[in-house]
């Protein structure tokens, strides 16, 4: 399971990348390992409000749907288009070209304080190993 260093994570499951006021947000390797086969990613515009814990947008699969759950709040400054196209960019890149949305703060030290409440890594990892059993 990959656990990129430097990255914040939700309990379910979404990662943050945080750059000033900004928060790039996307799904972790460990929730698109389980749940396969992305058939299409539905999210927001940009200029939408975005509440930390609420649903920004869901994910679908040939069997289910995923919501997904803003790390922050703020408002969506970019969304990640290709995904519209290619939704399977998620299982081969989730860390990279797979980023879903970028979430703007109102300003640099709410972003880093929200950001700050997240999981490390190794919080991360543990809580993975967890969930397995």
């Amino acid at each position: 399971m990959s656990v990129p260093a430097g990255l914040r994570y939700a309990k379910s499951h979404e990662w943050a990348k945080l750059d000033g006021a900004r928060v790039r947000v996307g799904l972790s390797a460990f929730a698109v390992a389980e749940i396969k086969d992305v058939v299409f990613v539905d999210l927001p515009a940009a200029g939408t409000a975005a509440r930390g814990g609420q649903s920004f947008g869901a994910i679908e699969t040939v069997k289910a749907a995923f919501d997904l759950y803003a790390p922050v709040s703020g408002t969506v400054h970019a969304v990640n288009g290709a995904l519209a196209g290619s939704p399977e960019t998620v299982t081969r890149d989730p860390y990279g070209e797979g980023w879903m949305i970028e979430i703007e703060a109102a300003n640099p030290e709410e972003a880093a304080k929200a950001f700050a409440g997240l999981l490390d890594e190794a919080a991360y990892a543990a809580h993975c190993t967890a969930q397995k059993h």
